[in-house]
């Protein structure tokens, strides 16, 4: 889980490190890459070191977490019974947290029993540093950076100012009337992500890469990657999984990331993830958006992020709040089930993460083909025998077969998988219809790749704009898109065409 216990062993329920490095090994022996998710940030109140900090004010590791007196102190709470100041979680409500122990507050930027490090200590810095030259020599080929935009806070205990904002955005942490400038995205922090970098730039047996989960605006997402780009490699952009499903929307939000990410920088296509709904339950659960969103993700210039189960359309499960296994959703349990099931209806958000965390479905046997238990971890949709890799690599048609006709082609397009992106202007285009161009140079000569994507439920014909257009893929298996003077498009599809 979230709340680490030791950074360099394995859970016993997954096996030990030998397993893992045979694990590592058999990857790269199939030519796949691993990357592994990195919690900076916090521990579990369970490690080793917030036990020996907790226990008294004198431990030599009661410096590796936040510590601080609380104010108005009282004969039950001699610490204070009131926190050391404002500074709010991220899941809402005072990060602080008493301790009865030593009677003082430890702050907890996530849920109470994962304390924050203290990333102000150098003992920290290093042994964290050392954790990511750990998994380096154990040859992970790079690193999701959880929540990695906490790692600092205001070395003054500042109280965060108010503001007139009450739900935080992906372009906005700001909630509950605070901006939390002394508790998220510090300069501290962002200036740290480059002695990350630079650790496993220190290691040339092969190139690793950073992706940060990072929220804020476009500028704040920015500065993690350094003015010399030389931060992390990647952030996550999360305004790519809220962008409304329309044209005029997604060519807005390709001109943004366009704007603020121009080469070497390269920008993130996210649509799904364990926190957050899944695209096809966004989707309305429409097979031929499922497609052309998959097109979309894997044609615009960037790295795509494909959440399990996307490529086969997996919807998002149910399970009641009371039986839920996430941690968030018991800390918010006062809240009924009535209210989460209204909040999902009408924005398609929850609480509750295990919607989008389901088992993968390979098949239409039994737990879908998941787990030989009696029962698996959490409850599947029905929808399952239908919904699985098997049956679809059957199909043609599938969302899966969709999937790996778009990815052949864009790893041995040059313009697709490596190219500058451009917005054309193409007369009589509907404004249904999104095009851009892929272009790369090679040698002499540019290869030039059209997109097309139709955000509409209606086929549409447009004007063709060059005579010497080659069809290279689409979402339907039997469309002929190229027809003399005209290309025809079916509802909600998306082809690739190449200027030849």
């Amino acid at each position: 889980g979230y709340d680490i216990m030791n950074y360099r062993k394995i859970n016993p329920e997954y096996g030990d490190m030998d397993l893992c490095d045979t694990l590592i090994d058999e990857i790269h022996r199939r030519k796949m890459k691993i990357v592994l998710d990195l919690v900076l940030n916090h521990t579990s109140i369970e490690h080793e070191w917030f036990k020996e900090s907790r226990s008294s004010k004198d431990n030599p590791k009661r410096d590796w977490y936040i510590w601080k007196k609380g104010r108005k102190p009282t004969k039950e709470r001699p610490g204070g019974k009131k926190p050391p100041n404002n500074w709010q979680a991220m899941i809402t409500g005072s990060g602080w947290h008493y301790d009865p122990t030593t009677h003082e507050y430890y702050w907890a930027q996530f849920l109470p029993f994962q304390p924050d490090l203290n990333y102000r200590n150098p003992e920290v810095r290093k042994e964290m540093l050392d954790t990511v030259k750990f998994w380096c020599q154990k040859k992970a080929d790079g690193f999701r950076l959880d929540i990695i935009n906490a790692l600092y806070e205001d070395k003054e205990f500042r109280d965060n100012p108010f503001c007139w904002k009450l739900i935080p955005s992906d372009d906005d942490e700001a909630r509950l009337f605070r901006d939390p400038i002394h508790t998220l995205n510090h300069p501290d922090t962002i200036e740290f992500m480059k002695q990350l970098r630079s650790t496993i730039d220190g290691f040339k047996d092969k190139e690793r890469f950073f992706v940060g989960e990072v929220s804020g605006s476009i500028d704040t997402l920015k500065k993690y990657l350094g003015e010399d780009a030389d931060g992390l490699n990647l952030v996550f952009l999360f305004q790519s999984l809220t962008t409304p499903f329309k044209a005029k929307k997604i060519k807005k939000i390709i001109q943004l990331f366009e704007d603020n990410f121009p080469d070497p920088y390269l920008p993130t296509w996210v649509f799904g993830n364990h926190d957050r709904s899944r695209r096809m339950s966004r989707l309305g659960n429409n097979i031929l958006k499922a497609k052309l969103s998959a097109a979309l993700q894997l044609t615009v210039r960037g790295v795509p992020f494909i959440y399990y189960g996307e490529e086969i359309g997996m919807e998002d499960g149910f399970t009641p709040a009371n039986n839920s296994r996430d941690a968030l959703v018991h800390y918010f349990g006062w809240i009924p089930q009535f209210i989460h099931n209204l909040v999902y209806k009408f924005t398609k958000e929850t609480l509750n993460r295990d919607y989008c965390r389901t088992p993968m479905q390979w098949n239409s046997q039994e737990h879908a083909g998941f787990t030989t238990y009696p029962r698996a971890w959490l409850p599947i949709p029905r929808t399952y025998r239908k919904i699985n890799v098997e049956t679809q690599l059957e199909d043609e048609d599938s969302i899966l077969n969709c999937y790996r006709r778009f990815l052949k082609v864009r790893k041995v397009t040059p313009a697709l998988n490596s190219g500058s992106l451009r917005l054309p202007h193409i007369p009589e285009l509907s404004k249904k219809v999104l095009a851009y161009e892929r272009i790369i140079k090679k040698g002499d000569k540019e290869q030039i790749v059209l997109v097309l994507l139709n955000f509409s439920n209606q086929g549409l014909r447009m004007p063709n704009p060059s005579p010497n257009l080659e069809f290279l893929v689409s979402t339907s298996v039997n469309n002929k898109p190229i027809a003399g003077s005209r290309i025809i498009l079916n509802p909600w599809e998306c082809v690739v065409l190449e200027e030849k």
